[in-house]
């Protein structure tokens, strides 16, 4: 399968954010290429899916590993390329099997990892249990969505609201500060902020 091509528009400033954010916090080349790889490799089926460069999932994936990045601090090549890779929002936007085979095993068995709410009860229980790296790419890749719930369908924001709030708030808890703050924010703010949500 072809590449996807982040080669221009906010595709290739986001990943040029991406390498520099990476290598401002100490990630050597070979990490960077990883990371780069994991990002081409999350946006082959939004290019596919012919998503308008401005469409709240088309740089889900990379603001992802930014959360991670600067709220933090994860500076671990794989635990961000698995970031990348994950998507909890809508399956049709994963890197399908094929796609992903030419990521390392550690990356794509992390991705995996993550609780999808759409096919797991009991999700807070599943994040408390999950080794704390499952939980931060979790956790930053669900705030990124929350923080975005306001541009989809009113019909998507209570489920997603009372979830994030049950769930990925209380795990945030115990695992980061910057990111139980946010989450929290977000939970307080959201119906505040848009009082027709549902």
């Amino acid at each position: 399968m072809a590449a996807a091509d982040v080669t221009g528009g906010r595709a290739a400033s986001m990943a040029a954010r991406l390498a520099d954010t990476a290598e401002r916090l100490g990630i050597g080349a070979p990490g960077r290429a990883l990371i780069a790889r994991a990002f081409d490799t999350a946006m082959q089926p939004r290019l596919r899916a012919g998503l308008d460069e401005h469409h709240p999932d088309y740089l889900h994936p990379a603001r992802t590993a930014i959360i991670l990045m600067d709220d933090a601090e994860v500076a671990d090549a794989a635990v961000l390329a698995a970031a990348l890779i994950t998507e909890t929002r809508d399956p049709a936007l994963r890197p399908g099997p094929h796609a992903a085979a030419g990521l390392p095993d550690d990356v794509r068995a992390l991705a995996a990892a993550v609780p999808d709410p759409s096919k797991h009860g009991r999700v807070l229980e599943r994040l408390v249990v999950a080794d704390a790296t499952v939980r931060l790419v979790a956790l930053a890749e669900r705030l990124d969505h929350a923080r975005h719930l306001h541009l989809r369908d009113p019909g998507e924001w209570r489920g997603y609201h009372d979830l994030t709030c049950a769930a990925y708030a209380p795990a945030a808890a115990r695992t980061h500060p910057v990111l139980d703050r946010r989450l929290a924010w977000w939970c307080r703010t959201f119906r505040k902020r848009f009082p027709g949500a549902p």
